[in-house]
Parts: structure tokens; sequence; C-alpha cells
């Protein structure tokens, strides 16, 4: 059999339904966990679905009975342990309730040093990294800081209500608040809620009929002295 063939094998992905652990955190204080079922893997990346938000570029660390034929190294270990940056995420509805499919791609054993003081960061990747199979700090590079405001922000008050989730994905805070401004791709709120950079909030408008899931990009204090979020929306864009 040809090299190349044995590429392709090797890069196909197999239905395997394995349970897998999956860790997020989403700042340095809060984390977590979810146990969830494999629909895909290759040696090289994953797919599953959670019941809890992520986004695209953001790390997750996942523990797995791999077959050790797919692994590229930890061969004698029982569990595969392994850093993943997700590159596809999409919503779905069930009756059970709000599901998100995702794609992953494994980067290495560790992740960057600049994850452990900011886990909110959001990475970019080579796509012929994976196939060097280089660690995860030298194929990843931060997502630039770059002004989010690149389109029209509406000054219009929308209805929204915020809803804060504990690490069950069950509410653990909510309150019903209006936006500053807002676009389709993200917006600010006014809010009394205490909430850091990196949580992943649900925002539904009764006046839209919309549910939208959103990551904070930051805290702030108006001239006012009310606090406002600024959010980016990560499973939709908002109709306007």
């Amino acid at each position: 059999m040809s090299e190349q063939r044995n590429w392709k094998r090797i890069r196909d992905r197999l239905a395997l339904q394995l349970p897998v652990r999956v860790h997020c955190r989403e700042t340095p204080d809060f984390a977590w966990t979810e146990m969830t079922r494999l629909m895909n893997v290759t040696p090289f990346g994953a797919g599953f679905t959670l019941k809890r938000p992520t986004e695209k570029g953001r790390l997750l660390h996942m523990t797995i009975p791999m077959p050790r034929q797919l692994r590229v190294f930890d061969h004698i270990e029982d569990q595969y342990r392994i850093w993943a940056i997700v590159r596809y995420l999409r919503t779905e509805i069930t009756e059970k309730g709000t599901v998100f499919s995702i794609g992953v791609a494994f980067i290495g054993k560790r992740p960057p040093p600049s994850y452990n003081g900011e886990p909110w960061r959001r990475y970019e990747v080579a796509a012929s990294a994976f196939e060097s199979l280089s660690p995860g700090e030298e194929i990843l590079t931060p997502t630039p800081l770059k002004e989010q405001r690149t389109e029209t922000r509406h000054h219009i008050p929308v209805d929204m209500q915020i809803e804060l989730l504990d690490g069950n994905g069950a509410r653990l805070e909510s309150e019903q608040t209006v936006t500053e401004n807002i676009s389709t791709h993200g917006a600010s709120l006014f809010t009394t809620l205490n909430l850091g950079q990196g949580r992943f909030i649900r925002l539904t408008s009764e006046r839209y009929g919309i549910t939208a899931h959103a990551a904070i990009r930051s805290q702030s204090i108006g001239p006012d002295g009310i606090s406002r979020i600024h959010v980016e929306f990560i499973d939709r864009e908002w109709p306007l």
C-alpha cells in the first residue's frame, strides 16, 4: 500500500462513539466539565456534542479511552489526555433542549503558556502544523486583539434576559435588561451582575423571539456610573 494511501486512511474520520470527558476553563476562577461521547475521531481531531456553549478558537482539555493506534503520545496510558482547539460550532435545537455540535483539532499534550493566565484567549492555528504533530505552543498563536466594532452599532434598546450558567449548565443568575447598542455580531448591555471576561452567557429577547449565546469580551463602567458588558455572539448573527 502506498504512503499516500496510508496517510489518507489515518486522516479518515472513524465513527467511534467513545466516552469523553471535556474540561473547559472560561476564566481563571470558573471551569466546568462535561461527559459526552465522540461522534467521530482521527489522530488529529474529533467531533462531539456539548450541552454547554464554547466558541471557535477556545481550548478544551479532553480525556478519552482512545485506541492506541490513533494516539501520537501516551501509548501505554489507559486514558488519552490531550488539548484541543475548537474549529467548528453549530447550535442544534432538540427535544431535550439546545445542543452544540463541536469539531476540534488536537494540538498536543500541553496548552501554550498564555493559556494559564488567560484561558479565555482564542487561538489561530496553521492547518499544516497538525500534519507535523508539532507541540501546541509551536502551532498556536493568540487571535490578534482587534477592535470588535468594525460594523455599524445601532443605538437602540433591545430587551434582553441575561442568563449566567453554573458548572452543570443550570441557570445560576439572571437579569432583565436592555442593550445600549447592538450589531449583528455583538452588543453592549447594561447590567448589575458581576460577569467576568471570558464567561459564556445566554441572551433571550422576547421582542425578537430569539435566544443566542455570547462570550463576554469585557466589562466597563460608563460615564453615568452604570456597568456594561460587551459581548460577541458565538452561535448566530442577530437579525437587524
